[in-house]
């Protein structure tokens, strides 16, 4: 556990020796305020809009919800600023220890692969969360001047945690094959973005392939988190995936250390 420990306070401090971790976390910030004010600006535009035709025809306002109208489409739309992002999380983990040659000391240290890996992989998670706490802020502005649903906005985060834990341990393990940080950001993104339009092409397959598809699709097993719901099946997707990414990412650094 010490050596996890290691591993990974190294690769999380790391993050902030350069300006790159500064600029992602505002980019990530900037991007996520602009899409907050588009979908807080159109709800606030179709209340209005609604309430001028009820003065119009002397009837009730309906009452439009803010849970369906804002929190779900929000999440969507980070759920899109992740894909992007995340790959130019994972793309140093290893492409920048091969290229500066400070690899060679992780694999002749008494740290095993595994505990490496799970450093390395934790390290990256954990910068993932501390972009989505500026989000927290936005949702909090809603709970002040409004009154959502308090569970979906807890299950979109769920949703987005283990859907970014996914897309980390794919970039992982791109990573640890190249040492070329913007071959791996692109390898990363590259495979992000096949699992997540591979759903689309479900409607023109057969009904086994088209349901193999389905279940792929990393975005499918998102909905039901923005939705509110959390459903153990999805929950057991993502963790089956992120344990494929880190086996074999733990097989590739293993079969490196063999062949040295």
């Amino acid at each position: 556990m010490q050596a996890i420990n290691a591993i990974f306070n190294k690769e999380f401090k790391s993050y902030f020796y350069s300006p790159t971790a500064y600029i992602i976390l505002a980019l990530f910030t900037a991007l996520s305020g602009v899409f907050f004010y588009l979908t807080v600006s159109g709800f606030v535009q179709a209340s209005f809009m609604d309430q001028m035709r009820a003065a119009q025809y002397r009837m009730a306002p309906q009452t439009l919800n803010v849970n369906l109208m804002v929190i779900r489409p929000y999440f969507y739309n980070l759920a899109l600023i992740t894909l992007f992002i995340l790959p130019t999380i994972t793309m140093r983990l290893f492409a920048d220890e091969k290229r500066t040659g400070t690899v060679e000391l992780l694999y002749t240290s008494p740290i095993t692969p595994l505990q490496i890996i799970t450093g390395k992989f934790l390290a990256g998670l954990m910068f993932y969360v501390v972009l989505l706490i500026p989000t927290m802020f936005f949702q909090a502005l809603l709970f002040l001047y409004g009154a959502p649903e308090v569970w979906p906005v807890l299950s979109g985060y769920l949703g987005l945690f283990l859907m970014g834990a996914a897309y980390i341990s794919m970039g992982l393990f791109i990573s640890t094959t190249t040492e070329n940080q913007m071959i791996a950001a692109i390898g990363g993104f590259g495979l992000s973005l096949l699992l997540w339009v591979v759903g689309w092409g479900a409607q023109f397959a057969g009904p086994v392939l088209g349901d193999i598809l389905n279940y792929i699709s990393i975005i499918n097993h998102f909905e039901d988190f923005a939705q509110g719901v959390i459903d153990t099946s999805h929950v057991a997707y993502y963790i089956l995936f992120v344990s494929l990414g880190i086996y074999f990412s733990l097989k590739t650094v293993e079969s490196v250390k063999w062949r040295a």
